[in-house]
Parts: C-alpha cells; structure tokens; sequence
C-alpha cells in the first residue's frame, strides 16, 4: 500500500517535533554464462575447451560448496545467508558520531539529507550475525524506511521523530527500535538489541550488536527469512563478474575519478577518490577518509555509486524533510570504473526496487561489488572531476 501522498499532505506549518523516547529531539551540530560451440564431429574425439574458455567456466563456479551469488553484491556468500534478510540502520553523519563501526560490512549504503545540512547514513548488512558493535544507531526519517523495504530488511532505529508514525506503526513494517513505542514495540534498550558505549557521549553512543538484534527479533516474533511476496530478488542487474560494465560502450560516458559531493553535503562534504588499481571508490567525510574503526580503521569503498535527484519538501520550521521516493521518474548519474553516465530512476511501489537506466531506456548494469547510493535534493549539485552535475 503507497503512502507517500499521505506523508507529502503532512502539515508544514507543524512545529511540535518527538523523539522516540518521548524526548524532543536535539538537530545534531556540525562538527554526516559462455556457451562452448561443439566442434563439427568428424570423428568421434573429446571436445577441447582452451585454456581461456577454462578459466572463464572455472571462474562462474563457486569458491567453496554451498555458495551463492548475493542479490545485494553479486559476490559469492555462504549459502545459508541465501534467503536471510538483511538489517537495514539509521547511522549519524555528524562529526561526534565517528568513526563509525562495521559499516565496512554493509552491502548497501544510503546518505540523505534530514534537517539543517545534515545527513544521515542507512547501512544495508545481510552478513551482521557475527557483529557485536554495529552503528551507532540514531533516528528514524519515515523516507529512509521506503528504501529498507526494497530489501525487506529489518530496520533499526533510535526513535524518531512523530512524522514517521504511519509508516512505522504498519503493521509489515518489521523495526526495532532502540526507545520504547507505544504499545506495540519494546524498548530496545530494556530487551538488550541497543546498548551505550562509554567512549562516546550520548546521543551518539548507541549501538547495536548482533546478540541484541537476534533477541530483538525473538521478542517481536520476526521472520529472520525473507517473507513471501515482499523482496523483489532481481533488484540490481549485475554485469558479468568476467565482463564488468566499464561504461565504454557509452560515447557521453565522462571520466569520473572524483566525485564530490559537498555542494548537496554542506556538512559533512562526502567525496569518493577512484582508485584504478583496485577500481573502487573510496569515501571521505570532514576531508578525512571515512574508516571502520571495527575493521583496522579501513576505509570504506564501493565498486558502484549511484545518485539520485529527489523531489522534496520542507515539512516545518524545524527544516524536517520530506522526500517522494516512488510513484516517480527523475534524474540520477551512475559511477563505475572511472567513468560515469547520466541515468533515471524509477520506484514503482514500497517493496518494489528503485531501478535505473540508461539514455536509452536499457537498465544499467552495476558490477559486483558494494554500492552506495546517495540521494541529493533537486536543484542541487555535485561535482565530478571539478565539472559540476545538476538534474536535466
């Protein structure tokens, strides 16, 4: 069932602001498959396979038995993750809040403006159960709830404020939150999901651990497995791990080494550098690369980054956003080894999969590896390679 027209009826002129723990919220501070033609059989002799045509089928088997090609990556996983459902957490951008941890793990990662300048970051993990420091973990925006549902993931959040209500309060919407809910959800921090580090001041000392996700869910009764009829597996279209998109085939393909996108993140000025010898894109924030404290300071990076200009309002004073995520088709560029092409996106409904495509109307290949995707307002830009980018 769509929501979207009911949350953009939402009054602007509202002021009155919850956070989930019933708490008015502080806005954070700066400081976010080859076929093998058969010979003609003139006599009866084995067929031959070359030595590339053995590499290459050598190279569409899995690693290890039991493996699987991810929905989310494309990338081999182990085969008892094939239908588990992934977390989806709200994560700060603000400068208290780093570095974060294990969001080195995530598949996907979305950042989205919520209110004064700020971002916010929603990390998609399918691997989290070996986890036991993920976040931290800060509000809810009802917007960044549409994206998790493409993946019928488990939300994870801090509360929020009293705009996410609806969406939040479905009944097929699975969350855990980490503040007390009404009557319907428990306390994250009381069943255990959410607990606080002493090494950050609050509010950005939440976090989520695995041991807690797991008895989040066995207090709310969820489905660790993904349900029928809400994820659409065909999400992404993957290019051969063999042959990956490069993007040449398009003749207004632009070098793209790097993107910035401080003109839409004012705050946080996230950027990513191309690294040819690995061909990743490596995100930085405040002007410093943007690390996994969890995982030896290592530095995120993503085979894949994909931006999508977005209708949006102004809900209030406060500057709380909203964003129409679905029931449109608007403009979007889509970076991969270097180069980069002008796309649109398309969401038709909650649970179906924001698809993108090409000038011509093909969807986009992306390769296997992480993607991030971030969402810009329209009117605004970003700059690759000093040129700056806006929506046509």
């Amino acid at each position: 069932m769509k929501r979207l027209q009911a949350l953009l009826l939402v009054s602007l002129a509202s002021t009155f602001m919850l956070f989930g723990c019933g708490k008015k919220e502080e806005v954070d501070e700066p400081a976010v498959a080859q076929v093998i033609e058969k010979q003609p059989e003139l006599e009866e002799t084995p067929e031959e396979t070359s030595p590339a045509e053995a590499e290459n089928t050598e190279d569409e088997a899995p690693p290890a038995e039991g493996m699987v090609r991810s929905t989310l990556t494309n990338e081999w996983i182990d085969g008892s993750l094939e239908d588990a459902r992934p977390i989806s957490i709200m994560v700060p951008n603000d400068s208290a809040a780093l570095p974060h941890y294990n969001l080195s793990k995530a598949d996907i990662l979305y950042e989205c403006p919520v209110e004064s300048n700020i971002t916010r970051s929603m990390a998609v993990i399918k691997d989290w159960e070996n986890l036991d420091r993920i976040g931290n973990v800060r509000s809810c925006r009802d917007y960044f709830v549409y994206w998790a549902f493409e993946w019928d993931s488990i939300y994870l959040h801090f509360g929020g404020p009293y705009y996410i209500n609806e969406i939040i309060e479905r009944n097929d919407t699975d969350h855990i939150t980490g503040c007390a809910y009404g009557d319907k959800r428990t306390d994250g921090l009381y069943v255990g999901t959410f607990y606080r580090s002493t090494d950050k001041k609050a509010p950005q000392n939440a976090y989520a651990s695995a041991e807690g996700i797991n008895k989040g869910i066995d207090k709310l009764g969820i489905s660790k497995t993904y349900r029928d009829g809400y994820y659409n597996k065909e999400h992404f279209k993957f290019a051969s791990y063999k042959e990956p998109n490069t993007l040449e085939k398009y003749s207004d393909a632009i070098a793209a080494k790097e993107i910035d996108m401080a003109s839409a993140y004012p705050i946080t000025k996230t950027s990513f550098t191309y690294n040819e010898s690995d061909g990743l894109y490596y995100r930085s924030m405040y002007g410093k690369p943007d690390v996994d404290a969890a995982n030896g300071d290592q530095q995120l990076a993503f085979k894949n980054v994909l931006v999508q200009f977005t209708y949006h309002e102004v809900r209030d004073a406060k500057g709380y956003l909203i964003f129409q995520v679905h029931d449109t088709t608007r403009d979007g560029y889509f970076f991969t080894n270097g180069k980069g092409i002008h796309v649109t996106w398309k969401k038709s409904s909650d649970y179906e999969p924001t698809k993108f495509y090409d000038d011509d109307g093909n969807e986009i290949e992306v390769n296997t590896g992480k993607t991030m995707i971030c969402i810009v307002e329209d009117g605004d830009s970003f700059s690759v390679d000093g040129t700056a980018l806006k929506s046509k």
